[in-house]
C-alpha cells in the first residue's frame, strides 16, 4: 500500500501517541473499501490517546465517539482541540468495552484497531456487549494482533523475549477468529484476512524511542515477526 492518508500524519505529535504498532496504517487498509455511509457515526472503541479517532474524524468524515478504559477523555479532548477538532465531530468517552454507555442501535459502525482482543475472546462478548448498539445493516471492522499459525502448546522462544505466554494468549490466529465470532447469532461475516500494512506497521512502532517499543524489538530483532500478523475483520450486522 502507498499509505497516502496516513502519510499526512508521520509528525512527532501523533508518533508520539502510538501505542503500539503504527494503528494509522492498520485504519487506512482496514477501512480501504469500506461500506460506512457518509457522515456516519462511529464509535472508536478502544481508541487509546485518540490518533485513530483523529484520523477517522479528519480523513473519512464520520462523528466519532473515542471510547476508551485506560486513556484520560480529558487529555484525549486537548489533544482533538490541537488538532482542530470540535465536538460535534469527535467525543472522547471514558468507556469499560464490557459496560459500553450507549443507546441501543446508537451507531452506524463500530471501528477497533489493536484492542478487541483484550477482551473480544469472550465468545458472548459480540453478541451480547458489543452488537445491540450497531444499527441493523451496521458495520464493525476490526484489526487485530494475531498469529499466521497459532502455536501456544509450543511457544517459540524468539517470542519470550519479550512476551509472558498469559500475554500471547490474548493473539490467535485467522481460524480461531473465524470460528470464535461463527459462534455470534445476528452478523454477517464478510471477511477474516491478514493484513499486508503488518510489517509497515511494526516497522514504524520498533522506531519509537518508547519502553514498550524497546521491549517489542528483543522479539522482532529475533526473527519473532515471522510468527505474527495482523488480522482484518468486518462484520455487519443483520
Amino acid at each position: 500500500m502507498k499509505y497516502i492518508r496516513s502519510k499526512k500524519y508521520e509528525t512527532n505529535q501523533i508518533l508520539e501517541k502510538m501505542m503500539g504498532p503504527n494503528p494509522l496504517k492498520l485504519l487506512e487498509e482496514l477501512l480501504e473499501h469500506h461500506r460506512i455511509p457518509q457522515r456516519a457515526t462511529v464509535m472508536d472503541l478502544g481508541s487509546g490517546q485518540g490518533v485513530t479517532s483523529v484520523f477517522l474524524a479528519r480523513e473519512y468524515g464520520f462523528r466519532v465517539f473515542a471510547a476508551d478504559l485506560w486513556s484520560s477523555p480529558t487529555e484525549n479532548k486537548r489533544f482533538f482541540d490541537r488538532m482542530g477538532l470540535t465536538t460535534e465531530q469527535i467525543i472522547p468517552i471514558h468507556a469499560d468495552a464490557n459496560d459500553l454507555p450507549f443507546a441501543e442501535e446508537f451507531f452506524d459502525a463500530v471501528i477497533s484497531v489493536d484492542s478487541y482482543h483484550y477482551f473480544g475472546r469472550d465468545p458472548e462478548y459480540l453478541g451480547k456487549r458489543l452488537l445491540p448498539f450497531v444499527k441493523h445493516g451496521g458495520f464493525l471492522y476490526i484489526a487485530i494482533p494475531g498469529m499466521k499459525r497459532d502455536c501456544h502448546e509450543d511457544l517459540p522462544p524468539e517470542l519470550l523475549l519479550s512476551w509472558t505466554p498469559e500475554q500471547l494468549d490474548t493473539i490467535h490466529d485467522t481460524v480461531y477468529w473465524t470460528n470464535l465470532i461463527a459462534q455470534t447469532e445476528g452478523i454477517d461475516l464478510l471477511s477474516v484476512r491478514e493484513m499486508e500494512s503488518n510489517e509497515a506497521a511494526w516497522n514504524d512502532w520498533l522506531a519509537c524511542d518508547n519502553e514498550y517499543a524497546r521491549n517489542d524489538r528483543k522479539t522482532m530483532e529475533a526473527g519473532g515477526g515471522r510468527y505474527l500478523n495482523f488480522i482484518a475483520v468486518v462484520l455487519q450486522r443483520k
